[in-house]
Formats: structure tokens, sequence, C-alpha cells
């Protein structure tokens, strides 16, 4: 087993430790609750220890009885200088499900290059409207809105919490509607998708990914190109799932950091640092 596969693993246990949660259908509400996790987790997942920074978010903006926006967008923000998407790739639970899944024996499909660089814009117009305007604009008499993206997009949510919570519960099997098939469909759909295709989520819809993306060329942790060892070969490109040009972009916007463009270049050519400035 791979080193990411190790931290994906420990890091997916770790923001879902309580036990407890699964066994009695309820959402743990204690202190660490208070702080956002790096990657997608969904708050209400009966093992969730911290909150979902999107989550987090769009409570922050959609609810008038919160005041404490620059926390959440400081600590996005801290773990975006710092990581950039190497969250994405080492420590999201969810981004770790597409993983596993694309892990299933079948023929993949790589995503032509024209249609990933128009795709790939989903997610930022989903953080922009979806994340961000709605909540802010879309209220009711109150002042208050609802998490337009927890409640309408995330399969996450619907992975982590709903299905979960809807199995323990028997009160809210009764519940169902129209809103939570919507959400299956949505999860489903990415489940087969991401068979087939690598990290379709990700790629495409996830607007944490979005954000942290912002940073991926002033984060701390940077992918450095040595010259005068590249040989242009194409390798890395070749290897890469994300449809990276990667001896010519190292820090693009899209990268996840997996690393799998390091282990494959023949001239060792790329190198992961670390950099203050």
């Amino acid at each position: 087993m791979d080193k990411r596969i190790i931290t994906q693993t420990i890091t997916t246990i770790v923001t879902n430790l309580n036990a407890k949660g699964y066994l009695e259908g309820n959402i743990y509400k204690g202190n660490t609750k208070q702080i956002c996790v790096p990657g997608l987790n969904c708050y209400s997942c009966p093992g969730a220890l911290g909150s979902c920074p999107i989550g987090s978010l769009q409570a922050v903006i959609g609810t008038v009885k919160y005041n404490l926006s620059f926390y959440v967008i400081g600590l996005m923000t801290l773990f975006g200088v710092i990581f950039g998407r190497f969250i994405c790739g080492w420590l999201c639970p969810f981004g770790f499900f597409e993983d596993l899944l694309h892990k299933i024996p079948s023929k993949k499909i790589k995503v032509s290059n024209k249609i990933n660089n128009i795709l790939k814009y989903l997610k930022y117009i989903i953080l922009i409207f979806f994340v961000i305007l709605f909540p802010m604009f879309l209220v009711n008499e109150f002042g208050i809105s609802p998490p337009y993206f927890c409640e309408f997009i995330c399969p996450a949510g619907t992975l982590g919490a709903g299905i979960p919570l809807v199995l323990l519960n028997k009160s809210l099997r009764g519940a169902i509607g129209y809103l939570f098939a919507w959400k299956m469909l949505i999860l489903v759909i990415i489940i087969i998708l991401s068979i087939f295709i690598y990290r379709p989520f990700c790629r495409y819809l996830c607007p944490l990914g979005a954000f942290y993306s912002l940073f991926n060329k002033v984060s701390f942790l940077k992918y450095d190109i040595d010259k005068n060892k590249c040989t242009s070969c194409n390798a890395c490109t070749q290897k890469c799932k994300m449809n990276i040009e990667i001896y010519k972009n190292s820090n693009s916007l899209e990268c996840i950091r997996c690393g799998d463009c390091i282990e494959t270049c023949p001239t060792q050519s790329i190198k992961k640092s670390i950099k203050f400035r």
C-alpha cells in the first residue's frame, strides 16, 4: 500500500472517530465541531468530529446570527496557503472515496483536453453561486438562507450523513422526499463516473477544490522542475490523471499533488519543495 493511500485512510478515520454516532444515529456536537477539517467531510456525518469548511462558510454567510466569517475564511485560507490542493490529493475523505472507486477494474476514460478545459470551470461557478452568492442574497423574510451547495448538490453529505442518518433513524425514513432522491441521483452518477473517470467530482464540481486551487501557485508546498534534467519527454503528462502538462506548469490550479508525476519521471527532474516566499 502506498503512502498516499495510508495517509488518506488515516485522515478519514481520524476525522470520523465518533463511532457512537453510527450506533445511535446521532450527530456529534462537541467542542471539536467548532473547528473546520481540511477536506470535504460533512458536519452531519454521525462520525464527524469537525466541521466541513464549505458547510461552515455557507452557515456563516446565510445566517444572521453568526459574525465569525473571518475565522472560517481565515482558516480555509491558512490551509490553502500551506498546502494548496495537496489537501485534495492526500487529506480529503471524499477524494479518497473517489480514488477507491477508480481502482475498480474497468476500461478507464481519459477526458479530452478540450472538454476538460471547459468542465474544470464548473467548480468555480458552484463556489461563487451556490456557496457564496445564493446564501448571501437568496434569503427568507428573516434574513436566513439554506446551505445551497450542501442541500442541493454535495454528494459527500449524502454519502457520509444522509444515507447513515436515514438508515439509523426510522423517523427520517418516513420523511424522505424528492430532495433526498435528487441527492441520491447525484451520488450514484458520481459513483459510476468515478469508476471510469478519475475524480470527476473533484475536477469539475467541488467548490472546496476550487478554493484551494487559487493557492496552488503561492502555497508553501510546491512542485519544482529542474530544467537542466527535464527532457520534455511528456512521461509526466501521460501519467497525470488530472490532464496537466506538468513539465510546463508544475503548479497548475488543477494539480492535487498526488505525486504520480514524480514517480514516473525518468530523469527525476520533478521535486517537492517547501518555500515560504
